[in-house]
């Protein structure tokens, strides 16, 4: 269920309250018995409850070196060879 904000015309207060979708929106502040208006809130963060939610989860144990793997990117399909060249001193 959704937390709603509102806030009173008449005193000012700002009051949050548990609704389900279905419940019709309050009308009257607890305090004063004024008007009141539901706020719109920006939402909530995206909220992983639970273990497995990390990102050492989804590496590749035995995946030690990236030499020969390729990318996707985009949209295009396109794929890229990651290849890992070795420096040598050539003076």
């Amino acid at each position: 269920m959704p937390t709603y904000e509102y806030k009173c015309n008449e005193c000012g207060h700002i009051f949050e309250k548990l609704q389900s979708f279905a419940d019709e929106p309050l009308k009257e502040c607890p305090l004063c018995r004024g008007k009141i208006r539901r706020l719109i809130g920006g939402g909530a963060g995206l909220i992983f409850k639970g273990s497995g939610f990390y990102i050492t989860d989804y590496k590749n144990a035995g995946d030690k070196s990236k030499k020969g793997k390729t990318t996707k990117l985009g949209n295009s399909g396109d794929k890229i060879k990651n290849t890992k060249e070795k420096k040598g001193n050539d003076d």
